[in-house]
């Protein structure tokens, strides 16, 4: 049984890596907290969706340029230091939030440009905290590390929102905030008690730029252009992603499949989402086995198929839930099949996550570890938008539950074509990292 539980060895040899993993854990929940009162206090404030969703574009933006920039300042000074200014504004972000509801100030623009900010560090400071992991733990350790990480982030994706609906109900919006100005306080000492961690110099450029510009941004992609390797962990998560992404069609889902046996197809849809989670809960739990899989490449491949075949399936039980309905017999049995299918897609997606992210690491120097995490950074939080996006307009034209079985399908075909334009990414091997 040990042998397929979490492998815990980061944190027994490693303080720093064990401050910084409860730290994280604590303020990963804090954040989810925020996130989702945010939203609630918007849609409070507006009455309006399209309010809420605008949060996303505020936030999104940011992201991606804070992302690709922070990434190269990352490669370029202590990461101790970025990491802790970067953090540090991401506390005084949800300060302000905290501080805009007990104020009684009710400003949604106020709230978009808190986010935004909030945002933007988080760009900055996700990429840095990636680099920095290789240097606590050795690179022999990074898939049980990337593992524990993926727990800690399941886990708050699944109590997070959970907790936010029953705080803002029980006790207002600026208490719940301001659980999340104090849970975040872990997360800063714990980076303000790492070592200094100054980026490796590039052999072939010794004389590192006292600025950092755009130009560093684009040294990080013309690197990743030429190392197939590397650049395969993006291209099969955008696969994945943009041709099979389902949340945005839980919504009709869930009123379909749940308003017979919960009163409401809201409840239905949390059900949905928290499956999800404790699919990549688990994963990380149960995580012991993935340490000693050295083929990475052949384990990204099959994770990813998974992925498309569990949302395959998913369809499949919508479809059936849907003649039911249509039949007038009740569809709500449907909802357990369905969220048993969403925790597998949620397993799949987490084991992929794990073996992208300790290629990543492993095979790309330390000088441009930054910029390739800040491109990590951007796919993980864009890919999941563009496939919102596809798979929320092909149901205009078809239904949720087609798409959804053709997403899944195209997602396996997309990838398998993928691996037969590069056959060299299943040969990949941990002990022999080629990027």
């Amino acid at each position: 049984m040990p042998r397929l539980l979490a492998d815990l060895t980061p944190l027994r040899v490693s303080p720093a890596y064990r401050r910084l993993w409860i730290g994280n854990s604590l303020s990963a929940i804090g954040t989810q907290l925020t996130l989702v009162a945010v939203s609630l206090e918007v849609f409070h404030l507006t009455g309006s969706s399209l309010a809420v969703g605008m949060l996303g574009l505020f936030a999104l933006v940011p992201l991606v340029v804070a992302g690709l920039y922070g990434g190269a300042v990352a490669d370029h000074v202590d990461r101790r230091k970025l990491a802790l200014g970067s953090s540090s504004v991401l506390w005084l972000t949800t300060v302000l939030i905290a501080a805009h509801a007990w104020l009684g100030i009710e400003s949604v623009w106020v709230l978009y440009t808190l986010v935004a900010v909030h945002s933007g560090a988080s760009g900055i400071n996700q990429p840095t905290r990636g680099a920095i992991i290789p240097a606590l733990v050795g690179t022999t350790l990074l898939p049980a590390a990337n593992a524990l990480n993926m727990m800690t982030f399941s886990v708050a994706m699944m109590v997070g929102p959970l907790f936010a609906g029953v705080l803002v109900a029980g006790v207002g919006y600026a208490w719940t905030y301001s659980v999340d100005v104090v849970t975040f306080l872990a997360a800063l000492y714990a980076v303000w008690r790492l070592p200094a961690l100054p980026p490796q110099r590039d052999p072939e450029a010794p004389e590192r730029p006292r600025r950092v510009g755009w130009r560093s941004v684009v040294e990080g992609f013309t690197f990743l252009s030429s190392r197939p390797n590397l650049r395969m962990t993006f291209l099969a998560d955008i696969v994945a992603m943009a041709t099979a992404f389902p949340r945005a069609l839980l919504p009709a889902i869930g009123a379909v499949v749940g308003s017979s046996v919960l009163g409401g197809g809201e409840a239905a849809v949390g059900i949905l989402l928290a499956a999800m989670a404790l699919g990549a809960f688990l994963t990380g739990l149960f995580s012991g086995p993935l340490t000693r899989i050295v083929r990475h490449g052949v384990a990204v491949y099959a994770s990813i198929l998974g992925w498309g075949l569990s949302v395959a399936g998913f369809g499949v039980v919508v479809l059936l839930a849907s003649r039911a309905a249509a039949a007038g017999v009740d569809p709500g049995p449907y909802l357990w099949p369905a969220a048993g299918c969403l925790a597998l897609a949620g397993c799949a997606d987490s084991v992929s996550s794990v073996f992208r992210n300790t290629i990543l690491q492993t095979a790309t120097p330390d000088h441009l570890r930054g910029r390739l995490q800040g491109v990590f950074i951007v796919v993980v939080a864009g890919g999941p938008r563009v496939g919102e996006m596809l798979t929320g307009g092909a149901a205009e034209l078809l239904t949720e539950p087609v798409t959804l079985i053709a997403g899944g399908l195209l997602c396996v075909l997309g990838v398998s074509a993928l691996m037969r334009w590069q056959p060299g990414f299943l040969r990949y091997d941990a002990r022999h990292p080629v990027p």
